[in-house]
């Protein structure tokens, strides 16, 4: 089994920080993305962020110049850095991983995080 673990979140006032993490283990080979989605509260699941294995990061445009995404391989662990938060950013975040289980594997398998709650309220 691959296990997706999330921490960081919590309640944060307007213009704070927060830095998620998410550590993947169990039986993993190599990871090939790593990124970030977020629900809000009647709203769909969407992009926040993500960093694949070539380094190339994107953002959602809501996010841009507030928000870094970043990857310690060693560890199999990605990050989300959020910076001047907004009451919108208000959701729950989910780490989502793209995993090579086995050295041969051909395409990698697809998994999620138990998510984690982040409110940006005065």
């Amino acid at each position: 089994q691959v296990q997706l673990v999330e921490s960081g979140g919590g309640l944060v006032q307007p213009g704070g920080s927060v830095r998620l993490s998410c550590a993947a283990s169990g039986s993993i080979f190599s990871i090939n993305a790593m990124g970030w989605y977020r629900q809000a509260p009647g709203k769909q699941r969407e992009l926040v962020a993500v960093v694949p294995s070539s380094g190339n990061t994107n953002y959602a445009d809501s996010v841009k110049g507030r928000f870094t995404i970043s990857r310690d391989n060693a560890k199999n662990t990605v990050y989300l850095q959020m910076n001047s938060l907004k009451p919108e950013d208000t959701a729950v975040y989910y780490c989502n991983a793209l995993v090579f289980v086995r050295r041969w594997d051909f395409t990698p398998n697809n998994y999620w995080g138990q998510g984690t709650q982040v409110i940006v309220s005065s």
